[in-house]
C-alpha cells in the first residue's frame, strides 16, 4: 500500500463494523458530483449510531477527494468516480476510486489568496490517516481516508 505520512500500513486493526454495511455509488466526473457524494455520506451517517460525530470531517475530507478526482484525474471522457464509505471500528473510511494513475501529492506552498490548491492538507489535517492505492480491478486508483469522532491527527 502507498499512503501518506500519517498512515498506518493495511493490516491495521480495521475491521467493518458488524451489521453495517459499506455504502458505494459511481458518480460522473463532474464539479457537482462533490455535492452528490457527500449527500450520499449524510443519508449514510444518519441511519448509524455515532454517526453524527463523524458527520462534518467526513464531509470536508469526501468533499476534497471527490473534488481531487474530478478536477486532477487525467482520464479519457466517460469515466466515473466510486465512493465508497463504511464505518470501522467506530471509524469513517472514506475511498474515492477514479481511473488515473497520478498519485495525489499535497501542495505545501500555495498562495495564500489563491482559491485551490488545500484539498490534501485538509485531508491529511481532518483525517486520522489517509493514502492511496492502486486500484485491485482495474487502471487508477483508490484515495482513502480514515475520519474519527475525535478529529484529525495532530
Amino acid at each position: 500500500m502507498i499512503s501518506s505520512g500519517n498512515s498506518r500500513d493495511g493490516s491495521g486493526p480495521y475491521k467493518p463494523t458488524v451489521g453495517i454495511p459499506a455504502f458505494e455509488a459511481n458518480l460522473a466526473r463532474h464539479r457537482r458530483s462533490a455535492t452528490v457524494a457527500r449527500n450520499h455520506l449524510r443519508d449514510f451517517l444518519q441511519n448509524i449510531p455515532g454517526g453524527a460525530a463523524l458527520m462534518g470531517d467526513g464531509q470536508l475530507v469526501l468533499g476534497e477527494l471527490v473534488a481531487n478526482a474530478v478536477v486532477h484525474a487525467r482520464v479519457s471522457p466517460g469515466r466515473e468516480i466510486v465512493v465508497r464509505f463504511e464505518v470501522v471500528c467506530d471509524h469513517l473510511r472514506i475511498e474515492v476510486h477514479d481511473a488515473s494513475s497520478e498519485k495525489p501529492a499535497i501542495r505545501r506552498a500555495t498562495d495564500p489568496d489563491g482559491l485551490s490548491g488545500r484539498g490534501l492538507y485538509l485531508v491529511e489535517v481532518l483525517s486520522l490517516e489517509w493514502g492511496f492505492e492502486p486500484r485491485p480491478e482495474g487502471i487508477g486508483k483508490i484515495v482513502w481516508a480514515l475520519v474519527g469522532p475525535e478529529g484529525g491527527v495532530e
